[in-house]
């Protein structure tokens, strides 16, 4: 496969701004790979395709509001800084993307909040991802990191123009996130409501929450035609024990076991052990999927609806196959459904 195979026409109008008003409203389209079948729901109808010990894998990655913006000493020009990965705790060491970026050098300090209480100097410009600051503020680490919460915004995607709103801290975030360190949502969990979850769980269905704190570099573009070149970014992976003996008595006992997200899905797959079961790993991963692909783990995935020529299209196209996907986003695009990340979803069986 190449990159050209991924492009397709996505008008602006489909890309969502907003997320849809109730969370388990948005739209659902159902994949059935074997049936070759495309039909059209509710996200909330989720509930009509899982029984009893069926297994769904979250991921419980939390967003945090890495997004800071700040003045450059002297100038006073307003610098956007966003928080990529915190490098060492003890020296408030991080990598960082600026943006204008050309009028950053190294010895640069920038100045946030009103009262200047935090101060960050550029220590390094030479990084892959942009460059390293150290933060410079009097106080413990716990205080610091409550600064930078408290001047941190949510930090929608670039492609959403408008300005972040008070909704945004809540709905960009999904509703059993619990471990902060991502700075993109994994957004096929965002459909999730607290009553769905529990009409789930009454149901009988099974949860394992695996940790994957998603980087920018999901998103970042591929640039290469032959995609075996391309190399995605590492992001921070854990998965428990519990987790696995959930995953691995579901496949056990042949039941419908569903990653929710891409994320959720290169977790699972990054962690795999010889005879097609899960493994606890605490570690990195950059893993990239692309067709042709044998997944081990799932056997179902629910995720959005992605961009052209996208790394996570490329691993949806891997799963339900290319030409299959391909006619889902033709009917996808007629049917005015909503894409990226506050848009809808898709069910894939």
């Amino acid at each position: 496969m190449k990159l050209s195979h991924f492009g397709f026409n996505l008008p602006d109008e489909l890309l969502a701004e907003y997320p849809s008003e109730n969370r388990d409203e948005s739209r659902l389209m159902v994949l059935n790979r074997k049936e070759q079948t495309i039909e059209h729901k509710l996200f909330k109808d989720i509930i009509d395709y899982f029984d009893e010990d069926d297994v769904l894998i979250l991921n419980n990655t939390k967003v945090f509001p890495a997004r800071l913006y700040g003045n450059k000493e002297k100038t006073g020009a307003r610098i956007e800084v966003f928080l990529l990965r915190e490098l060492n705790e003890e020296q408030r060491l991080w990598d960082v993307l600026v943006d204008p970026a050309r009028k950053i050098r190294i010895g640069n300090k920038l100045y946030f909040g009103d009262d200047d209480t935090l101060i960050a100097e550029v220590i390094d410009n030479t990084t892959s991802r942009g460059r390293t600051l150290r933060f410079l503020y009097d106080g413990s680490y716990k205080e610091f990191r409550r600064k930078l919460n408290e001047l941190g915004e949510t930090p929608l995607p670039k492609y959403i123009k408008r300005d972040v709103e008070p909704d945004d801290e809540e709905r960009y975030q999904t509703i059993y996130a619990k471990n902060e360190g991502a700075v993109a949502a994994p957004t096929a969990g965002l459909h999730f409501s607290k009553h769905l979850l529990k009409r789930l769980e009454i149901k009988g269905v099974d949860f394992a929450e695996v940790t994957l704190h998603v980087g920018l570099g999901t998103f970042n573009p591929v640039e290469v035609e032959d995609l075996s070149k391309h190399k995605m970014d590492s992001e921070e992976l854990r998965i428990d024990k519990i987790a696995v003996d959930v995953v691995n008595e579901g496949i056990n006992n042949k039941k419908r076991i569903c990653a929710v997200g891409t994320t959720a899905m290169r977790a699972i797959e990054s962690s795999v052990s010889s005879n097609g079961r899960l493994n606890e790993i605490d570690g990195w991963t950059n893993k990239f999927i692309f067709p042709p692909y044998d997944f081990s783990i799932a056997n179902c995935m629910i995720t959005n609806f992605h961009t052209p020529k996208s790394t996570l299209l490329m691993m949806v196209s891997a799963f339900a196959g290319h030409d299959f996907i391909k006619k889902a986003y033709e009917e996808a695009v007629k049917e005015k459904y909503k894409f990226y990340s506050y848009g809808d979803a898709m069910l894939i069986l």
